[in-house]
């Protein structure tokens, strides 16, 4: 089944991981695709093929962390008379470490990103998703719901932008508009091979297991599903279905086993 044929999603962060992912099923099932990202390379690596099926692929390089780039973005769009029906604000990273080796400015880089990136995304194409009745997607994370040790600075901005999809959610209903919220544990992802200072390092390990990680394409699929069902939240993978059961009904428990979890994920070598 199509289920976005005709239908014209951006997504931000699509050149490689999650983004890259969601942009092969939104193609699978009929979509236009607008694709941003910082790294163009890696983002045309992602749109050729996409067009050699013949998807209609629009690709922009552009940091979330910059307001202008955004705005630019958008009033291409307009020239083009092109509205939104889904945006998926995916641009993101993790800032990891213990909370007295972290500095301020490890903080305020990690929320540029992934708090008031997910703003001036939201900001920037919110009047041509509202006239097509569309859906805002806000990429989560489980540690939205949990203060995992040695990632505060992460924890705090997934909480952050949780608590605007719930707010956003109620007041857009009338309009018409769905927000979900799309909260992964583990998948196959570059998000651990990119350091504190956003740089990424392709070479680095992944430091969790294999068999933890879901496979992108599978998580890209389930997250097609809900946002196609306007749902208000989907969690991806067992093991973050059960944190997220956890930190509601038996956050002792967690707060315990965190306490011989270790202290977060170790840096990606330079």
């Amino acid at each position: 089944m199509q289920r976005f044929r005709n239908k014209t999603v951006l997504i931000t962060g699509a050149s490689s991981g999650i983004g890259a992912a969601l942009a092969q099923e939104f193609a699978a099932h009929g979509a236009r695709l607008i694709l941003l990202a910082r790294r163009v390379d890696q983002l045309e690596a992602v749109a050729l093929p996409l067009r050699g099926q013949g998807v209609s692929v629009l690709t922009y390089g552009c940091d979330v962390t910059k307001e202008d780039q955004l705005t630019t973005v958008v009033a291409d769009l307009i020239r083009k008379n092109i509205l939104l029906d889904v945006v998926v604000t995916n641009a993101g990273f993790g800032v990891v470490g213990r909370f007295d080796k972290l500095s301020l400015a490890d903080f305020e880089r990690q929320f540029d990103t992934n708090v008031f990136g997910v703003l001036r995304t939201v900001y920037a194409t919110l009047d041509l998703v509202r006239r097509r009745h569309g859906s805002v997607v806000i990429m989560g994370s489980i540690t939205g719901y949990v203060g995992q040790p040695g990632a505060s600075a992460y924890a705090m901005s997934k909480f952050a932008v949780r608590a605007l999809a719930e707010a956003l959610r109620v007041e857009l209903a009338s309009e018409g508009v769905a927000v979900t919220l799309l909260s992964p544990g583990l998948v196959e992802s570059n998000l651990r091979r990119v350091d504190n200072q956003g740089v990424f390092h392709p070479h680095a390990k992944d430091p969790f297991p294999s068999w933890l990680r879901m496979p992108t394409a599978r998580a890209a699929r389930q997250m097609v599903r809900a946002i196609h069902a306007r749902k208000a939240e989907q969690v991806i993978t067992l093991h973050g279905k059960v944190v997220v059961w956890l930190s509601r009904h038996l956050p002792g428990l967690l707060r315990y086993l965190f306490k011989f979890g270790g202290q977060g994920r170790p840096q990606p070598n330079k």
